[in-house]
Order: C-alpha cells, then sequence, then structure tokens
C-alpha cells in the first residue's frame, strides 16, 4: 500500500510540471495566477501524500493547512492588485 501513495507522490510531482510552464509562459496574468493556484492544490495533496508515507500525517496536515491559507491569502492579494484601477497589464 506504500507502494501506491509513493507512486502516487511520484505522479504528482511531475503533473505539477505541467501548470508550471503556463506559469512560466503565460499569455495573460491571469492565466499565471491561475496556474500558480494550481501548483499550490496539488502541492497540498503531495505535501499530505508525504505525511501519510512517514507516518506523520497529523504534523503534515498542520503543515497543509498552513499552505493553504498562504496560498489563498497571496491570490487575494495579486486578485486585489490585478483589479485596482492602478495596474495595467503591458
Amino acid at each position: 500500500m506504500d507502494s501506491f501513495f509513493l507512486y502516487s507522490a511520484v505522479i504528482l510531482t511531475i503533473i505539477i510540471a505541467v501548470p508550471l510552464i503556463r506559469v512560466l509562459n503565460g499569455p495573460t496574468l491571469y492565466d499565471r495566477l491561475l496556474a500558480t493556484n494550481a501548483i499550490a492544490t496539488k502541492t497540498i495533496v503531495l505535501i499530505a501524500l508525504i505525511g501519510f508515507l512517514f507516518d506523520r500525517i497529523d504534523m503534515f496536515i498542520d503543515i497543509t493547512l498552513a499552505y493553504a491559507i498562504l496560498g489563498f491569502i497571496g491570490s487575494l492579494v495579486i486578485a486585489k492588485y490585478v483589479s485596482s484601477p492602478r495596474f495595467e497589464e503591458k
């Protein structure tokens, strides 16, 4: 059963690279923001899987919750900045 979660973690790491391409050369800022949120969501699942593999799921769940809160607040700050009238997309 541990090998299943290990393989899932490896596959999830590979899947994280797909939105990373969109972050690096996305056509608009909104595409990059959406890809960053996708990476954050997949990273939360990856951290939880690693916690299960190390048999310390209680500690890693706390880390994932903090990471989720930081990711959400970061997305809100960027969205607020983009929606401000001073921002002009180049």
